[in-house]
């Protein structure tokens, strides 16, 4: 009987002499917890704003002035090397496209790209 007592003493005083640490852990976890939630914000704040600033409308007809330019292998104008430049996220997509393969990955449109200084995406 007496071993029970001391063992229940021991395990109450073990359990009291723990508290704190539990409350820092948890603590600490909160605190974890918080800036993981700040952090999650930021990041669906970035993932809302900035793609709603630089919305591209991917149309392979915005690219009709660089025709004549990957055609005929002419100097690109302003306008066709500005338009290349505001497609460029929509490229990979043109070039797993069929039909649309041939053009944009063409020898021309290379140089094309090039004399525009738009490196070519690596998709």
């Amino acid at each position: 009987m007496h071993k029970s007592k001391t063992t229940n003493t021991r395990t109450h005083f073990h359990k009291l002499s723990l508290k704190p640490n539990i409350r820092r852990r948890r603590n600490m976890e909160m605190i974890k917890a918080s800036w993981v939630s700040i952090f999650a914000f930021a990041a669906i704040l970035l993932v809302i704003i900035v793609p709603a600033a630089e919305a591209v409308t991917c149309s392979p007809m915005q690219l009709s002035p660089c025709a004549s330019a990957i055609t005929s292998s002419s100097q690109p104008s302003a306008l066709c090397c500005a338009k290349l430049k505001e497609q460029k996220p929509c490229l990979c997509g043109y070039m797993r496209n069929r039909s649309l393969r041939r053009f944009v990955s063409s020898p021309n449109a290379r140089k094309v790209s090039n004399r525009c200084k738009l490196p070519i995406p690596r998709c």
